[in-house]
């Protein structure tokens, strides 16, 4: 039988460390949202140049490509050369708040119409 002083080291140390390995969770969970934006900003920005290419909504095309959670995180905008860029909020973990942003660029080239071919 351990001594008296001893008892129940194990779960004060135990809930000691909690906060640390839920602190390390949410960090691991963070990162994988990072890059879960990064993926998606790079898909949205092929979809809306798609999009743009054809004549067709290329703010819809982008939104339309990620997650409806994050559709009102997505900014499009047109570039001089014909290419779009999209920028998307990465979401905070805790809180909801925009961490940072992150932007990806794409272009296709016009596309005519073969009718007058």
């Amino acid at each position: 039988m351990p001594p008296t002083g001893q008892r129940g080291q194990a779960s004060i140390e135990l809930v000691g460390l909690l906060p640390l390995l839920l602190a390390l969770a949410a960090l691991a969970w963070q990162a994988a949202l990072a890059g879960q934006a990064i993926w998606l900003t790079g898909a949205a920005a092929r979809a809306a140049a798609r999009a743009e290419a054809v004549g067709g909504d290329p703010g819809r095309a982008a939104r339309g490509s990620v997650p409806p959670a994050l559709a009102h995180l997505v900014r499009v905008r047109a570039v001089r050369d014909g290419a779009v860029e999209v920028a998307l909020g990465v979401p905070s973990v805790v809180g909801g708040a925009r961490l940072a942003t992150v932007r990806a660029r794409a272009r296709f080239a016009p596309q005519v119409s073969g009718a007058g071919r």
